[in-house]
Order: structure tokens, then C-alpha cells, then sequence
């Protein structure tokens, strides 16, 4: 399995909106928070395509994260992956990558979670630690590797 990033343009917000809520579904349902126009502006209204990467594997687009550098952190704002990808050791690959790039700035690396959502388990797996809970979200931190 290849796994690399391509840099998205403004022109891909819609693939992305639409990805996002394929992999999200199940886990609003579960809670009964499916709301496809709400889901889409979540995502477009602090869409930046500079931060924004597409995750190909094997050439393929089958996901896409969103990292911001934040004044002490990092923040990984969105991580999907197309559901018929997950379990495959994707997003697994795409920590890896992305824990280079925050251990290489010594910064922390934040992201948040729905509190229902399989994502829970794969970041605390990660080595995610929980910080924060609030009504619908949970909040992880991860120090850098030196720092740890």
C-alpha cells in the first residue's frame, strides 16, 4: 500500500464536502445529528485549501485531512477517510506522517472527535490522551515525541 498527499485546490470543496459527510454518516445517525446541509457547512465554512490535503493510495483520493498550525499546536481539524478505506491501515499511515510533521516542529497535535464515533477508539489507540468532553465532541492532545 502507497499512501502520499496532493495539495486540494478551493475548486475541490464540494468532493470534499461530500466525502466528508460519506464517512461521517453512520456515526451522526447513531447519535441522530444527520443533517447533510449542516454537515456540508461544517466543513466549507472554515474550509482553507492551504491546509488542506488529499490522501491517495495508491494514486487513488480516499480521504483527506486538514492541518492547522495553531500558536502552540498543531491542530488536525478534519481526518477522513472513504468508509470502503477504513480498516485498511490508512489512517494509521496518515499519523504516521503527520506525527513526523508535528514531532519535526516539537508541537503538540490536537484533534477532535464525535464522543459516538469509532475515531474515539483509533486515536486513543494512536496515542491520542482525551482532554476535553463537551456536549457532542471529545478533545485529544498528542505531545510531541521528544516531549514525551
Amino acid at each position: 500500500m502507497d499512501i502520499s498527499f496532493s495539495p486540494a485546490s478551493a475548486g475541490d470543496a464540494d468532493e470534499l464536502a461530500r466525502l466528508r459527510e460519506e464517512a461521517m454518516r453512520e456515526s451522526l445517525e447513531r447519535i441522530g445529528r444527520f443533517d447533510p446541509a449542516r454537515a456540508r457547512a461544517r466543513l466549507l465554512d472554515g474550509f482553507s485549501p492551504a491546509h488542506t490535503r488529499w490522501i491517495l493510495r495508491d494514486g487513488a483520493r480516499v480521504g483527506f485531512l486538514v492541518l492547522k498550525p495553531q500558536d502552540d499546536a498543531l491542530l488536525l481539524e478534519h481526518l477522513y477517510i472513504r468508509p470502503g478505506s477504513q480498516g485498511s491501515g490508512t489512517g494509521a499511515a496518515v499519523l504516521r506522517a503527520v506525527f513526523a510533521e508535528a514531532d519535526a516542529r516539537r508541537q503538540p497535535l490536537r484533534v477532535g472527535a464525535l464522543r459516538e464515533s469509532d475515531s474515539n477508539r483509533f486515536y486513543a489507540r494512536h496515542g491520542f490522551r482525551l482532554v476535553r468532553q463537551e456536549e457532542f465532541d471529545n478533545h485529544y492532545v498528542r505531545q510531541p515525541a521528544d516531549a514525551a
